[in-house]
């Protein structure tokens, strides 16, 4: 048992606690700010509920054999189809998107867990057809699933975990060894797809969200506003910061959801660029220590599902912090292991827990 905890990678398991305990001590002060309610007061607490659960998975899948996992594949992809189908159905609205499904006070957000199992699914299917994955018909084989659930994503809809959706799929093809010129290919079909989805597909909210990144000044109180809130918190925080707690974006309310989406925006204020670059360093290194546990992996299966999960969390990491700074469409993607929310932390704690096992199991070490 002692020779298994030194075999873990301790320098991501750092970072990910070092991450956790900032998104605490940046949740209590919101919490528990002027003016918050009773509803937000709570948030702390069932944050700090959600990391002990997800700390508890993460050890746990960490000494789990993960090529078990290989084997329910297939199962588990069908749950998660059904759940992102059946939310559509029972599913509870939170700021208008139908992703939630409500069990008394706490909330399953489906398509979070979905995203990790798209990575085991796709991991099995490209590693177990490697010989001949330079096959155009592989790309189609594997379109049909993730258009499935691309579909069923965007009926909430979340146009941000699509996103991610559909960059964890390309990006798992590049890895596996796909033809670039399949790749051009999908490139221009996916500007046709886009072209269409903007006359037929999108909400009008959707395209003012798009809009507002060209000029958010446009409209300041309308779709421009949490933008234009999201820059004015990052870059009011100066070199070190107001303080915690002290944010006059966050703490006055004039930031919207700084609890989740915009909880980079609360750090850079309130923890100035020191912080701001404090978050972009762990998330980094979170990220290199991924693809790297990727590349000495045993087995092609486990190169390519950590693989796909390094490229949520980049994903993930990018556009969250891009729309706090103004620069990518608002699409309400959590900021990795920092936003509030129990189903993206304990999922990405137990993707985090997944590698760690593959890391245990892998032909070298690296240090």
């Amino acid at each position: 048992m002692i020779r298994n905890i030194f075999k873990l990678d301790w320098i991501l398991i750092t970072a990910v606690v070092l991450l956790l305990i900032l998104s605490l001590s940046v949740l209590y002060p919101i919490s528990y700010g002027g003016g918050a309610s009773g509803q937000d007061r709570s948030n702390f607490f069932r944050q700090l509920i959600f990391v002990a659960i997800g700390l508890s998975v993460f050890f746990a899948l960490s000494f789990f054999d993960y090529r078990i996992i290989k084997g329910y594949s297939a199962p588990l992809f069908i749950i998660g189809i059904i759940l992102l189908a059946v939310v559509l159905i029972l599913g509870k609205t939170i700021r208008g998107t139908v992703g939630w499904i409500g069990f008394s006070s706490f909330h399953l957000q489906p398509v979070e867990l979905f995203k990790v199992i798209l990575a085991i699914m796709l991991a099995k299917y490209l590693s177990v057809n490697s010989r001949t994955i330079k096959e155009f018909r592989h790309i189609l084989i594997t379109l049909v699933p993730v258009g499935l659930a691309i579909f069923l994503i965007l009926k909430q809809p979340d146009l941000g975990s699509a996103l991610v959706v559909v960059s964890i799929w390309l990006g798992l093809l590049i890895v596996s060894g796909i033809r670039k010129k399949y790749l051009l290919i999908l490139l221009v079909a996916g500007l046709i797809v886009s072209s269409i989805a903007w006359g037929f597909l999108l909400k009008p909210y959707q395209k003012d969200r798009l809009r507002s990144v060209i000029n958010p000044t446009a409209d300041p109180l309308g779709a421009g506003y949490n933008a234009l809130q999201s820059t004015v918190a990052v870059g009011s925080g100066g070199i070190w910061g107001k303080g915690l707690g002290h944010g006059s974006q966050s703490q006055l309310n004039f930031l919207p959801e700084k609890h989740t989406d915009f909880i980079f925006a609360v750090i850079a204020e309130e923890m100035g660029l020191g912080g701001a670059l404090f978050v972009l360093v762990l998330l980094s290194l979170i990220i290199i220590r991924l693809f790297g546990i990727a590349q000495k992996s045993s087995g092609n299966f486990g190169k390519l599902l950590v693989s796909g999960i390094a490229i949520m969390i980049f994903v993930q990491s990018a556009v969250n912090i891009g729309m706090n700074m103004g620069v990518v469409p608002i699409t309400g993607i959590p900021l990795p292991l920092l936003s509030y929310g129990g189903s993206a932390l304990i999922t990405t704690l137990a993707a985090l827990g997944i590698a760690e096992s593959v890391h245990r199991r892998s032909k070298t070490s690296f240090g």
